[in-house]
């Protein structure tokens, strides 16, 4: 019997041994919040939007998510570098954190706000989230980890998979503006070359 299509998300199902693992190609919340910011983010619309959603499904491949932490991962999955563009600097982790609780208290959410504060603030952690009170936050570390390297790092994912999700969602230079965007802070700021790493 055929199952009904999801109220907020359609998928592509990709049959990777006996179990499918979906890729999910639109997300209603993920295009709500975007489309708020595709003026500021302008040219380089197209290439976060794509890095947005390889990451939402690398952190759903790596946990079964709840609907409601699905939700959080949407969230934070949009908001995780916005600082990129609304301040721009590659200090862009405390305004990308702003803007999430500004959209979470607008939306009646605030109560998120701590969880993903977290997610974003220690998505550029070198070492593993250990505090099991708040699992998303490893998920998504480990998540942007696996798009920022092109799948070199793969935590445990099928690299099949990581391809295919890289070819659902192209990276239209999301990976050439970080090196550009890199390399133009480390001219102004060679003594703090990655203000968004943490240990």
């Amino acid at each position: 019997m055929r199952q009904p299509a999801e109220k907020h998300s359609r998928f592509l199902l990709l049959r990777l041994g006996p179990n499918p693992m979906p890729i999910e190609t639109s997300h209603d919340l993920i295009e709500h919040i975007l489309a708020k910011w595709t003026a500021l983010i302008g040219e380089d619309y197209r290439a976060y939007r794509g890095h947005v959603y390889r990451l939402f499904n690398f952190c759903l491949a790596l946990r079964r998510c709840t609907e409601e932490e699905k939700t959080k991962v949407a969230i934070a999955a949009c908001f995780h570098d916005i600082g990129l563009w609304s301040d721009h600097t590659l200090d862009y982790i405390p305004p990308s954190i702003s803007h999430a609780a500004h959209y979470l208290f607008d939306s009646g959410r605030q109560e998120w706000a701590e969880e993903i504060a977290l997610m974003i603030g220690l998505h550029h952690k070198v070492r593993a989230y250990p505090d099991r009170r708040y699992p998303l936050v490893e998920v998504f570390r480990k998540g942007d980890l696996v798009d920022v390297s092109l799948g070199v790092f793969s935590c445990d994912i099928p690299r099949s998979y990581i391809t295919r999700v890289q070819q659902q969602f192209p990276n239209h230079g999301f990976h050439r503006f970080l090196l550009k965007t890199g390399g133009a802070w480390l001219l102004k700021h060679p003594l703090n070359p990655t203000p968004f790493l943490r240990w």
